[in-house]
């Protein structure tokens, strides 16, 4: 996908974007592959693979969900930066808290908020387990996201905790996510979460599969939850 095509995928899908726009997904994209010769960051590098696989797949979470409004938005475990930097992008009146545990990739995150010149986001270099458990962060988010992070069982339990009341967790997913969220039921019961709806599409030209499952928050999650760091991951709720 090269970035014509890219800008006019996603304007069939509503979605306008202008020249600063475009000007700040092709500075991400040449941080992206600069930043990644030093840190693993992604195993795409193709210019067409990240416009399509990274960019756009990001995106699609908006085909199904109205980031227009304000929306306090926490992306758990961003890595490169996917999906919150280009919906941010994309939306830039939403406000984003990024969340992960290794510092190099929040080091390259900040820079690319500084260098794409992005208000309204902030960086946390923090176990998503430990992160949930700060008062300031628990329970406070009206959508939280997560993106190729780990199986819908453990991701539950990560971000249902920092999803407020009547919010949103979306997941975004690959082939296997009907499977993943049969097996994840009880964890989404437990954590206080409702399944409320699954997205499943094929991206243009490659033909993969992918879904963004919604999952509406509709009571508190137990103050036990999440639990110690790493804990979610060697013993999920099954």
């Amino acid at each position: 996908m090269n970035e014509a095509q890219f800008k006019n995928a996603l304007y069939e899908n509503g979605i306008q974007l202008n020249d600063k726009q475009m000007d700040q997904f092709n500075t991400y994209y040449e941080l992206l592959v600069e930043w990644n010769q030093k840190v693993n960051l992604t195993a795409l590098t193709e210019k067409k693979d990240v416009y399509l696989k990274h960019f756009f797949d990001s995106i699609t979470a908006a085909f199904y969900y109205d980031f227009t409004q304000d929306i306090h938005l926490c992306d758990v475990g961003a890595g490169a930066g996917f999906p919150s930097i280009p919906l941010k992008i994309c939306f830039p009146h939403i406000d984003i808290v990024i969340v992960d545990s290794l510092k190099k990739r929040i080091d390259f995150l900040k820079l690319l908020g500084t260098e794409l010149s992005l208000d309204r986001v902030s960086f946390y270099h923090a176990r998503a387990e430990d992160f949930a458990q700060n008062k300031a962060h628990r329970e406070k988010y009206d959508v939280v996201m997560a993106r190729a992070v780990a199986r819908m069982s453990v991701l539950n339990e990560l971000c249902l905790p920092l999803v407020k009341p009547k919010g949103k967790f979306i997941a975004m997913k690959g082939a296997q996510a009907n499977k993943e969220l049969e097996q994840s039921e009880k964890s989404i019961k437990i954590l206080g979460g409702k399944c409320d709806h699954v997205h499943t599409f094929e991206l243009p030209e490659e033909k993969s599969e992918r879904s963004v499952i919604f999952i509406q928050k509709v009571k508190n999650t137990p103050k036990k939850y999440p639990r110690k760091a790493g804990t979610p991951n060697k013993h999920p709720i099954d």
